[in-house]
């Protein structure tokens, strides 16, 4: 083994009742830069273990004061997480199985080689330990970067409410439909629920069903053997395949053509599928997310989507609300974006004008947070100081507005609209709104009594 330096302390405690054999195996691994104390009877060894737990600790099996078999169980008590060596003098096959069945690291004999053996071994351990803590330290960076919080900027109830069902999804393998408008966030949600659950460490796969032609989507998601189709020249594994034992994301489903639904139902309820042009069944444990800015339950009513095939999907469904509809978050996010664009383009930070905060607080957002970012980034180009104001934004007013009126909804419907946007954007203060848009509290409180709108 080679002389090394470590970044972090690794102690060994040598438990051996030969004086001289002691301080031979302890010069050995001192060299090797381990930090080492040594023992000659199990007493004292036992006392320094109520105090401090080494990282290994080797044990001669034969002691003046206690049998290996009992050094063992007592070390295994006291400091459950050492790596125990058992060193013996004593050639004995069943005793060497016997200690191992029972918790010891390794067993090596008393020979001339001993000193290399062990310094293999305690390497080995090593190398293991520090394997084990690095994925454990990217284990934690990956949890807090997808922190929901973190992951999803916003401090309104409607996004509350969104974190709250992202946290139960998150805690068991229930199926979750994401649904919500181009540019909310859907994929973020899925992200944050795979990466908070047990498969976290599993793989996650997305997949965008409107992105691949209808042509290709089969072999997509299942795979195919060589030759199964003319051009496949080489075995594909599909994506539910490379989702195996994490998570698929589905995202668009609604796209899916009703022949191809057909089989994904199959897939899904047979927990298995085999390859375009193969034979081989092939066993899965897929936890499946999807996603689609369509009305799922109309299209099933319209026989555009299959009805078995949604009750399937349909499992925990979380709505991503739309950016019009989350108040302040509009400021919090566009801060986020102009901060973020700043910093990565080694701009001055910029700060947003009142007036251009009462524009974003106007505008429809049909893009939504996708939008916003995009808007931000421009605005923070298209200032020449370090304010932006509403001249900065690509905002049509008229355009805007024509956005709203597209939707034909009855003028009851418009004004349950408004009262909600002001809702939102005054953080539910109902007298204030009530002043904003002269009318009464009363108006207000029945709309919420009738269910006409909610405090989401």
């Amino acid at each position: 083994m080679t002389n090394q330096k470590r970044n972090v302390k690794y102690e060994i405690f040598i438990l051996e009742d030969n004086t001289l054999y002691a301080q031979v195996l302890k010069k050995q691994l001192t060299d090797n830069n381990y930090q080492v104390r040594v023992f000659y009877n199990a007493r004292d060894c036992m006392n320094a273990l109520d105090d401090h737990q080494p990282d290994v600790l080797t044990l001669d099996y034969t002691l003046p004061d206690m049998s290996g078999h009992e050094a063992l169980k007592e070390i295994q008590k006291k400091s459950p997480q050492t790596n125990i060596i058992i060193i013996s003098a004593q050639e004995s096959i069943d005793t060497a199985i016997e200690l191992m069945k029972n918790g010891a690291y390794d067993y090596i004999m008393k020979a001339s080689d001993t000193r290399e053996k062990l310094t293999n071994i305690i390497k080995n351990i090593y190398d293991s330990d520090q394997l084990k803590q690095e994925n454990q330290r990217l284990k934690g960076a990956i949890k807090d970067r997808y922190n929901f919080r973190k992951l999803i900027k916003g401090n309104s109830r409607e996004i509350d409410q969104v974190f709250s069902l992202m946290e139960k999804a998150s805690q068991t393998n229930i199926s979750v439909s994401i649904s919500g408008e181009t540019g909310t966030g859907k994929e973020l949600v899925a992200k944050g629920i795979h990466y908070n659950s047990t498969r976290s460490s599993k793989p996650f796969i997305p997949v965008n069903v409107s992105a691949i032609p209808d042509t290709l989507i089969e072999s997509e998601l299942f795979g195919h053997e060589k030759g199964a189709f003319t051009n496949a020249e080489f075995r594909k594994i599909g994506k539910f395949e490379q989702a195996n034992t994490g998570t698929l994301f589905l995202d668009e489903i609604a796209d899916l053509t009703l022949n191809l639904q057909a089989k994904l139902l199959r897939v899904i309820q047979e927990r298995e599928l085999t390859r375009l042009g193969g034979n081989e069944i092939i066993p899965l444990d897929v936890r499946i997310l999807t996603a689609t800015h369509k009305n799922l339950a109309n299209l099933v009513a319209n026989g555009k989507f299959r009805q078995d095939l949604y009750y399937r999907l349909l499992g925990l469904p979380i709505e991503v609300p739309a950016l019009r509809h989350r108040g302040k978050d509009i400021i919090l996010l566009a801060k986020h974006f102009v901060n973020e664009f700043c910093r990565e383009n080694d701009m001055p930070v910029k700060t947003i004008s009142e007036d251009t905060k009462k524009v974003l607080f106007s505008y429809h957002f049909p893009g939504n947070i996708r939008e916003l970012k995009t808007m931000m980034e421009l605005a923070c180009v298209m200032t020449n100081s370090d304010i932006i104001k509403p001249v900065h934004l690509n905002i049509n007013v008229e355009e805007n507005v024509n956005h709203l009126l597209a939707d034909e909804r009855t003028l009851e419907e418009y004004n349950h609209e408004i009262v909600k946007h002001f809702l939102n954007k005054y953080n539910h203060n109902v007298r204030l709104v009530a002043s904003k848009l002269d009318i009464g509290k009363s108006t207000i409180y029945r709309m919420l009594q009738n269910k006409e709108l909610s405090f989401n």
